[in-house]
């Protein structure tokens, strides 16, 4: 298959209802992942300790760290805390907001 028709297939699904929303949640759920594994390897812990530390299965933190979950606040509140991490959620207004 040719690139422009790999371009042509994203178009059509990305116009699909609510395909953008859920590349969106994707994309927050694997930049929260990679923030996770990275002060975890910061802290030179694997999953396990990071996983006993928090209260979880080594398996979530791994589903976790990949992406695969969009995590609740308070998984990412047991997770920053086993970290000895701040978790800082806000709201910032947008472009378009006067």
């Amino acid at each position: 298959m040719e690139r422009s028709e790999w371009t042509e297939l994203r178009d059509r699904r990305m116009a699909e209802p609510g395909a953008a929303e859920a590349f969106e949640a994707t994309r927050i759920a694997f930049e929260l992942g990679r923030s996770v594994r990275e002060l975890r390897e910061r802290r030179g812990w694997s999953q396990r300790r990071l996983a006993d530390q928090a209260g979880m299965t080594q398996s979530a933190v791994a589903r976790f760290e990949s992406g695969g979950t969009v995590p609740t606040i308070p998984v990412l509140e047991r997770l920053a805390r086993a970290l000895g991490a701040e978790l800082v959620v806000r709201l910032a207004p947008g472009a378009d907001v006067a």
